[in-house]
């Protein structure tokens, strides 16, 4: 994990003491609410619709036992009791009062955290693999450039008030864990002749118009790439629509422009970069940030565990959680551990102080002090041996963090919705409860299989809707709440953007509809092997249409 420098301690500090100004003079009444929200914005700090929300960075969603501790404590001392992770690897504290934010930030600086490119129109928080450094299927670990790419991004000059905001995505694995095709820039990490550089896709997105990412080069070398990003940020700075904020977005720019209209503009702003405008990124400081992420130092194990397979045997709910939430980790005796912020009938993505308070504790005793934050609003643990497993779920387990269900049906993507959000048109956490409800037999959501449903209360898209296998779109239609859906999306490396299925249903008719399509669905299917989203591409729309309408 990266460690602060004396430049970045003293950036933060002093953005902490800036900002405590700013809130001093908006409490006073010396700035009015429209004056205040650029500056409040810059601090991840929104006004909801209840109260103001800040929004806490957790770059390329890593945390220390000592980051998550803090988090517990700022959700314990100045929120009501808990915070919620969200789809960019961050955490929002929904209830924390705007006179006690500069504390909460002075606090998170102590422990080398911040608010920072969390809102606002600058490039937001780098994110990545939440299994980077520990999974078999990666090339090398991508978090380090994650970090390049936040220093080079954080206070960039040049981009600190683009036409919107501005969201980078990193992998190095085959699998897409980190949706790269729906950024307005995705990096995937790749090797040629002994060299390591990027494929680099550019103009993805969801929102009012969802877009999947044009690849524009095939291999950018490391030493470049950051040259590289700012010839695609000149081009989008420069042409970036500024006069309609929908259509201010990169992905806008790359389809009215063309594929390779836009490609030939970046290579043409590439190649006019003089020499003293280049980068200078040695070796030596890719090499140093490199030596922050070194892997922890793992004893040598056998490939299987003797107590992890009598615990199997002995304790079915045991068994049961192990299938759904391990992944396979790179080094014989080891496994990831997916912790589920998804316990039927709570919203997506909360965990309360003292749960985090546990995953903290865990991290610390078994996980050599590695947390991350994914994209499916869990946590993980990523270096856990097989030996540990059993203890580590017993905690969880007491601790009401051992749903055994990642990837399941009832582990949705909900954005917070009406509840929370005032640009919402829909709520959508009670939705998610009721869908959990309805496949809530941990039996019957295995035998479903991998099955993704991402919810949003708006066409701003926060829980990802388009790219769900099931997307469920909140809309409003004169004060009354439906919900639109759509089937066939996903954000993996075959990333596809969902299609509408018709018309939208009330709140109360779409666990039922959901029902008769899973029904289909089995029906179907070639084996149970086959996951709903690779029959929906052989069968087609037409085959679950009738289902979702059947009693309409």
């Amino acid at each position: 994990m990266y460690r602060y420098d004396e430049f970045d301690a003293q950036l933060v500090h002093e953005r902490v003491e800036q900002f405590r100004g700013q809130v001093a003079r908006r409490l006073s009444g010396k700035l009015k609410e429209d004056e205040f929200k650029p500056l409040r914005l810059q601090n991840g700090v929104y006004l909801q619709l209840h109260a103001y929300m800040l929004r806490i960075a957790v770059p390329y969603g890593q945390l220390s036992s000592r980051k998550m501790r803090r988090l517990a404590k700022i959700a314990r001392d100045y929120d009501r009791g808990y915070g919620h992770f969200t789809t960019r690897q961050n955490i929002q504290f929904n209830w924390v009062a705007l006179k006690d934010i500069p504390d909460v930030l002075a606090e998170l600086a102590e422990v080398e955290m911040h608010a920072i490119q969390t809102s606002g129109n600058c490039i937001r928080n780098t994110t990545s693999d939440h299994y980077a450094g520990a999974t078999k299927d990666e090339i090398m670990d991508p978090r380090p450039w994650c970090e390049i790419i936040r220093q080079w991004s954080t206070f960039h000059p040049e981009f600190a008030f683009l036409p919107r905001k501005f969201k980078i995505a990193v992998t190095a694995a085959e699998h897409d864990r980190a949706a790269i095709k729906v950024h307005d820039i995705g990096l995937h990490m790749r090797q040629r002749n002994g060299e390591t550089g990027f494929e680099v896709y550019v103009g993805g997105g969801q929102g009012r118009t969802p877009h999947i990412a044009a690849k524009v080069a095939d291999f950018v070398p490391e030493a470049e790439l950051l040259d590289y990003l700012e010839a695609i940020m000149r081009v989008y700075n420069r042409f970036g629509r500024r006069d309609n904020k929908f259509k201010a977005r990169i992905k806008i720019l790359v389809a009215e422009t063309g594929e390779e209209e836009f490609r030939k503009l970046v290579e043409e702003e590439y190649a006019a970069q003089r020499e003293g405008e280049k980068i200078d990124l040695p070796q030596e400081e890719i090499d140093r940030i490199h030596a922050y992420f070194t892997p922890p130092e793992l004893a040598a194990k056998p490939a299987t565990s003797e107590g992890f397979e009598k615990a199997k045997t002995a304790d079915p709910a045991f068994a049961r959680w192990t299938r759904a939430n391990l992944h396979e980790h790179k080094v014989d005796g080891y496994t990831t551990v997916t912790v589920s912020l998804k316990p039927i009938g709570v919203a997506a993505g909360d965990a309360t102080d003292t749960q985090m308070m546990v995953v903290a504790h865990l991290a610390e005793t078994y996980g050599h002090d590695d947390i991350r934050v994914t994209h499916a609003q869990n946590l993980v643990l990523p270096h856990i041996a097989l030996d540990d497993v059993y203890d580590v779920y017993r905690e969880l387990d007491a601790a009401g963090l051992a749903t055994p269900n990642e990837g399941l049906i009832s582990d949705m993507i909900v954005c917070p919705g009406l509840d929370y959000c005032n640009l919402a048109n829909a709520r959508s956490i009670p939705v998610g409860i009721a869908i959990q409800e309805a496949f809530a037999d941990p039996d019957d959501q295995a035998d479903i299989g991998k099955f993704h449903i991402n919810i949003s209360g708006c066409i701003n898209a926060c829980g990802h809707h388009h790219v769900g296998h099931v997307g469920i779109l909140g809309v409003d239609r004169k004060g009354e709440e439906y919900y639109q859906i759509t089937l066939g999306g996903r954000a993996d490396e075959k990333a596809a953007i969902g299609s509408i299925a018709g018309p939208g249903l009330k709140a109360d008719d779409v666990p039922v509809a959901l029902k008769r399509l899973v029904d289909r669905y089995r029906e179907l299917r070639t084996s149970k092997d086959e996951t709903f989203i690779e029959t929906f591409e052989r069968e087609g729309m037409d085959a679950f249409k009738e289902a979702i309408y059947a009693g309409a």
